[in-house]
């Protein structure tokens, strides 16, 4: 009796937004049966409307198209007439949570946060997208990494599509969630909730286990305590932990909560680089060339406890080194932090550092 042999997941890597959107759009514009769009950013410029108009094309030729946009990030919608716009269309539109819920009856500050964060894009159940892209054409020159990928992982991010579309329908019958039968590639999810925030868990094992380095790619680095913690101590134990963020944010208040954590990193032997050129957006992590994940989850204390987020992390080598060579190219366009130089500042450019650890935490 003769069986299929799987076809091997197949990728390819992006390292700017341009490239990605346009190879999105090829794909949704070759879809015969189903499109779905998971966002935490869509905005009705150029990008935003090209990719509405081939969709609204194929859901006139019958293709099922389904928009899941999140209502903070991309709040200029909401509350419009877009919904039925896009119905008109043949598209299905739900915004994740509304921006002025009932949380006041709530006492818990944190009920604020649990935005939808993820970026997932599967057409047909066979292409998936995901990474740190966003549908703007204000970040077409940011440094972004995203993924385009093929294999029985697609069919794990539309199940977690499928959970995502119920929750925001306030739906009680969720999908089974799907477990990735390809044992290199998995899509993870992180959910705000104790013992479900899945990538976190995964990103601290692996650092614990590394041996050799641990390159880090991140928009955003305020870490848990837990997480600074942990690679303290890889840096301890002699792996080459570097971590690359954006000289410049486009949010100070992040941009000092992560400087209130260099002097202990630093002082541990972890090597920080700013990146000097664009915005650098990514959302990467490569241990030692076998351990591997991009997606949307930044390192901060709002994604790493507090939005729903959706990673693909795989063992693949080749994967893994491919992304190794995208941490290699954007570290030469840097500048490295030295140890020596931060501890001896002047104490008047501290106290905004100081200051900051007050609400670290919910940044």
């Amino acid at each position: 009796m003769s069986t299929t042999a799987p076809v091997p997941t197949q990728w390819k890597l992006f390292y700017a937004n341009e490239e990605a959107w346009y190879s999105m759009l090829t794909d949704c514009a070759r879809a015969e049966k189903s499109i779905v769009l998971e966002q935490f950013i869509f905005v009705n410029d150029e990008f935003g409307q090209k990719l509405i108009k081939i969709c609204a094309e194929r859901a006139a030729a019958g293709v099922s198209v389904r928009f899941l946009w999140d209502a903070a990030g991309s709040f200029t919608f909401f509350g419009t007439g877009i919904i039925d716009d896009l119905k008109n269309k043949g598209i299905e539109l739900l915004f994740w949570r509304t921006l002025i819920p009932s949380y006041f009856k709530v006492p818990n500050f944190r009920s604020w946060y649990l935005r939808n964060h993820r970026r997932t894009v599967v057409i047909d159940e066979k292409v998936g997208y995901t990474g740190s892209i966003c549908v703007s054409d204000a970040m077409k020159g940011w440094r972004d990494t995203n993924v385009r990928i093929e294999g029985r992982v697609v069919k794990e991010m539309k199940n977690a599509f499928e959970r995502m579309w119920g929750r925001a329908q306030k739906s009680r019958d969720l999908p089974m969630r799907r477990h990735a039968r390809d044992g290199e590639f998995r899509y993870i999810t992180n959910y705000p909730a104790p013992g479900k925030r899945h990538i976190y868990r995964e990103l601290i094992e692996a650092i614990r286990e590394a041996r050799h380095y641990i390159y880090i790619t991140t928009p955003y680095f305020i870490p848990t305590h837990r997480l600074a913690r942990t690679l303290r101590a890889a840096a301890e134990r002699g792996v080459d932990v570097r971590i690359i963020i954006p000289e410049k944010s486009d949010h100070l208040a992040v941009d000092l909560g992560a400087r209130a954590f260099f002097h202990m990193l630093l002082e541990s032997g972890v090597r920080i680089f700013l990146f000097a050129g664009n915005m650098i957006h990514s959302k990467s992590t490569v241990i030692d060339g076998t351990w591997a994940s991009v997606g949307s989850m930044n390192l901060d204390s709002v994604s790493l406890l507090y939005n729903f987020e959706a990673n693909i992390v795989t063992t693949n080598s080749s994967f893994a080194e491919e992304l190794s060579a995208h941490f290699v190219r954007d570290i030469a366009e840097t500048r490295e932090i030295l140890w020596k130089d931060w501890k001896n500042r002047f104490f008047i450019e501290k106290i905004p550092e100081i200051l900051i650890r007050l609400v670290r935490k919910f940044l």
